[in-house]
């Protein structure tokens, strides 16, 4: 751990949702928050300020929902070449994937599945947990049934119940993820696809999942998918869309988690075929989405933000920018967005004293030039990460 340090901040947001403040001093020692406080000339000795008057201090954020072995390249030759690369290969991709996400101000992401369990491998073999500048949250291979979609996440499950496959496959995993439904149409808005799993099978993997102490990523789009999942007490529901004013507050009823993804349909509109009405339909499928962020902020929904980074045109560490700003669009705060990217992701993966800028809470920050009104694109420009005790 490095020494002591004293911070002036011009303004902070503390990760709760609250108005940014402004002219705040920070102690920090011991790798945590020592002391949060209004500035005041005369109250400290100038030399030992570390003067930070014209950038934004605010919790390092959380990528709630990535697939780090693959890219958001449009390319698909690539796309295809990294379903079959080797481990070797796959792994100086990770690594990459995992410094643009720091680069963007993101210490913690939460992975959603590989057909080779190349991330659970990665962070086996690869990281120091402890000292690493970044957690790593990992699935492993993801749950689907046969001839289903998902099978470039994971595996299907081929026999017996989805509860004893968790039993028999959990070594070194940090959640359960679950594919729930297929993929949203570009081609007929609005239609559903039906569940893969059923209430009780459903609701068998859940505790099979917490009574080895791991939580469930479900996902899930359309209305019936979201309800089986969300009755079977699932984590969280990823993507969402089309699920409906119900669901969502039946969600904030059972404090549920929501990683809504919208920026990877976005990605869809951007990379679609526009003679074949695909982009259209997407844009479609966009704004369904944000109009349901905004009623789920009504209701009371707990939202998180994760990006589907690895799938089409969903870049590692931008696309968090790009999800923030969709946040804004629904109608969030931008102090809002941002506890939706720290308190409740770091909530939602289980990290302790995270995600929040609070006395006695780890000091895992970030800090970015101008004032809050700059974000979140001020997220793309040298910004500084502080973790373990130390400036990145």
């Amino acid at each position: 751990m490095s020494a002591e340090k004293i911070i002036l901040a011009g303004w902070m947001m503390d990760g709760t949702g609250a108005p940014a403040r402004e002219k705040i001093l920070v102690r920090i020692g011991r790798g945590v928050f020592e002391e949060i406080r209004p500035f005041s000339d005369g109250a400290v000795n100038p030399s030992e300020l570390l003067d930070l008057s014209e950038y934004t201090l605010l919790p390092a954020l959380v990528d709630a929902h990535v697939h780090l072995s693959m890219s958001g390249t449009v390319d698909q030759n690539i796309r295809k070449r990294q379903l079959d690369d080797d481990f070797e290969t796959a792994k100086k991709c990770i690594s990459r994937h995992l410094a643009q996400l720091l680069a963007h101000g993101v210490s913690a992401v939460r992975d959603g599945g590989d057909r080779n369990g190349y991330a659970l491998r990665y962070k086996k073999d690869t990281m120091d947990e402890p000292r690493a500048p970044i957690s790593l949250r990992v699935a492993g291979k993801a749950w689907h049934k046969p001839g289903r979609y998902g099978s470039f996440v994971g595996r299907a499950l081929l026999k017996g119940r989805l509860a004893d496959g968790i039993y028999r496959e959990t070594e070194h995993i940090d959640h359960v993820k679950i594919i729930q439904s297929g993929l949203n149409s570009l081609t007929h808005f609005g239609k559903e696809s039906l569940p893969q799993f059923q209430t009780n099978e459903l609701k068998e993997a859940v505790a099979a999942a917490a009574a080895l102490g791991l939580r469930t990523m479900a996902h899930a789009n359309g209305k019936l998918p979201v309800r089986i999942a969300l009755l079977a007490g699932c984590s969280s529901i990823e993507h969402g869309f089309f699920m409906g004013e119900e669901n969502l507050a039946l969600m904030a009823e059972m404090g549920i988690f929501w990683v809504p993804t919208a920026c990877a349909m976005k990605a869809c509109g951007a990379c679609a075929d526009e003679i074949g009405g695909e982009r259209r339909v997407a844009i479609k499928n966009l704004e369904h989405q944000l109009e349901q962020m905004a009623l789920a902020r009504r209701l009371g929904v707990s939202l998180a933000v994760g990006t589907d980074a690895g799938s089409i045109g969903v870049h590692h560490g931008s696309a968090v920018v790009d999800e923030l700003q969709l946040f804004l669009e629904a109608g969030f705060s931008i102090e809002e967005a941002i506890k939706c990217a720290s308190l409740n992701g770091a909530n939602l993966l289980g990290l302790e004293r995270k995600g929040r800028i609070q006395k006695g809470w780890r000091a895992d920050f970030i800090v970015v030039k101008g004032s809050p009104s700059s974000l979140p694109d001020s997220l793309n420009n040298n910004i500084r990460i502080h973790a373990d005790g130390r400036f990145l």
